[in-house]
């Protein structure tokens, strides 16, 4: 084999061989027991939010998670607690997206083609304090869980949660526009304290397989994409993705939409419910001994009423 020194250092720091194209089963789970959850990003109003559980009722499919990623700071106090009480009655998880971002800021070289790597990162230490008041702001209003866009922010939040300067049940999730995507890069996302890793969205499955042997951590991965990210439909990979990655969050829902942030509205929330539908067929069929979370399980992140 090639690189069979280098391959040998990545083994002793705990790290695989290589990507794992033998694509071993993962044996591990979800406390629950469960090898995959739900999770429907891009929810960017509350009306999104009634009609995608609504539809998700009457189609008889589960969602565990909900994540709004128009930015959680643009959104008035009412609406953060209609959020909370529509994921509340159905039992099932909300994240809600930090801010400010990059974005949404002053500064222009995020505009830039090469800027375009600045991501949603926080520019400056005013910034990163704003985004600290940004999950507080959310949890006072009822949510537990939040989405992170910057490495130096989460690490920040963690030793907060440790410390006690925020409450323990807060949970944080990664986004994918931190752009990480092999092992390592997963693995120290892991020991910042994150509760949940989105790795890119077009990584292939025997990446997915390498990621899951360096982190017990839950990996969040795409089965369905909007045009601005790529636009890939990959349900008939989700029950191998299972297979290789559990515990994982089957994302789906976003290839019904233009891209990530974009405003939504009851039209798109019946359609990710939907698409959600067709991704939870497709592991059924092809894997059925592979199970999903029900709502509500104990190790979830509640939002209050």
């Amino acid at each position: 084999m090639i690189f069979e020194s280098t391959r040998k250092a990545m083994k002793k720091l705990g790290l695989p061989e290589g990507d794992a194209f033998d694509l071993p089963s993962s044996t591990k789970r979800f406390p629950d027991g469960a090898a995959f959850r739900i999770e429907c990003p891009t929810v960017n109003s509350a009306d999104t939010v009634a009609a995608l559980l609504d539809t998700a009722t009457k189609t008889g499919v589960t969602i565990n998670r909900i994540t709004e990623t128009f930015g959680m700071f643009r959104h008035t106090a009412a609406e953060i607690k209609q959020y909370c009480r529509l994921c509340n009655q159905y039992g099932c998880e909300l994240l809600l997206s930090t801010g400010p971002r990059a974005t949404y800021d002053t500064g222009a070289t995020v505009l830039s083609p090469q800027g375009v790597r600045v991501s949603y990162r926080l520019r400056g230490m005013e910034q990163l304090i704003r985004a600290v008041e940004d999950i507080k702001r959310g949890y006072e209003l009822g949510c537990r869980g939040f989405l992170i866009y910057d490495e130096g922010m989460l690490w920040t939040v963690n030793e907060m949660r440790k410390n006690g300067d925020l409450p323990k049940d807060i949970v944080f999730k990664c986004s994918a526009h931190l752009g990480h995507c092999n092992p390592a890069s997963v693995r120290l996302l892991a020991q910042l304290g994150a509760d949940s890793i989105n790795p890119i969205r077009d990584l292939q499955i025997p990446m997915h397989a390498a990621l899951r042997q360096a982190v017990d951590t839950p990996l969040d991965v795409h089965t369905d994409n909007p045009p601005g990210s790529g636009g890939f439909i990959r349900v008939y990979e989700a029950p191998e993705i299972v297979r290789v990655a559990a515990p994982v969050h089957c994302k789906t829902g976003n290839s019904v939409i233009g891209g990530h942030g974009e405003m939504t509205g009851a039209t798109e929330g019946k359609r990710m419910a939907e698409q959600a539908t067709i991704v939870v067929e497709m592991i059924n069929r092809f894997q059925p001994e592979l199970k999903q979370s029900g709502k509500r399980t104990a190790d979830m992140c509640v939002p209050a009423v």
